[in-house]
């Protein structure tokens, strides 16, 4: 049986790893980790209110600019805190303007980062609906 560095969110079986799917390199673990920051609503993990950045809370505010500054603040802040070992090169947000049946209540995001230590460049698109 292989092994692995941490077990794949979300959770899936897997033939290979066992009963889980791992995580098998940094840059992976990584990835997942600033996922699960930017997700996780402040308060909803145990012992530890305020980590995460609850990117879905901004979905019904107006889509521009100041919405756009004010993510990326908490964003930088909670990574800075969290997860040190990554620093965020871009982040670029795109919402579907054109698309009437989607917009205000669809939000694009692409980080580009640096993981420092192995000197790795990545990236993450997360997309959230209502």
């Amino acid at each position: 049986m292989s092994s692995g560095l941490s077990v794949k969110l979300p959770l899936t079986t897997s033939p290979t790893f066992g009963a889980y799917n791992l995580n098998t390199t940094f840059k992976e673990l990584a990835r997942q980790n600033l996922k699960m920051l930017i997700l996780t609503v402040p308060g909803e993990r145990i012992m530890d209110p305020s980590f995460g950045v609850g990117l879905k809370r901004y979905l019904f505010e107006f889509n521009g600019p100041e919405t756009y500054s004010k993510i990326s603040s908490k964003i930088h802040q909670q990574v800075k805190k969290y997860i040190p070992y990554i620093a965020i090169t871009n982040l670029n947000f795109q919402s579907p303007e054109n698309d009437p049946d989607q917009f205000p209540h669809t939000l694009s995001l692409r980080i580009s980062f640096n993981i420092v230590p192995l000197a790795t460049e990545a990236a993450l698109e997360i997309d959230v609906k209502n």
